[in-house]
């Protein structure tokens, strides 16, 4: 089975995805901080993460450096609620995959996750 994991420290947002991503056959595991995220990563084989970037205590940037010291190889895709250039920037120096602004449509996330996971790359939105 595909593991995704699902970082935001909005309830909604991590309801919302964990139920198109449930329907689209994945196993979903939700934290909604950073160390949440990082226990969950080094206690589960996850393939793909959904990180947003403004999280308080430990920012998405600061939760993306902590996982690449874990693993080179894992997909991730930032959500963001502002468009900071250098941000975006920072999170594909730190080798996410894509980024999403919120608010996002969620049949294109679905979508390039869908893409992603089957070895598909794409770039930012």
């Amino acid at each position: 089975m595909t593991n995704i994991l699902i970082v935001d420290d909005q309830h909604g947002i991590r309801l919302l995805l964990n139920e198109v991503f449930k329907k689209e056959g994945y196993e979903t595991y939700l934290a909604s901080n950073g160390m949440e995220a990082l226990d969950i990563f080094k206690k589960e084989k996850i393939d793909c993460i959904l990180l947003d970037m403004k999280i308080p205590g430990m920012n998405g940037i600061e939760i993306l450096r902590e996982l690449r010291t874990l693993s080179d190889e894992i997909n991730v895709v930032m959500m963001t609620a502002y468009g900071e250039q250098t941000l975006i920037d920072e999170a594909f120096a730190l080798g996410a995959t894509k980024y999403f602004t919120k608010p996002f449509n969620i049949f294109e996330v679905r979508d390039a996750v869908n893409e992603i996971l089957s070895g598909g790359k794409s770039e930012g939105v």
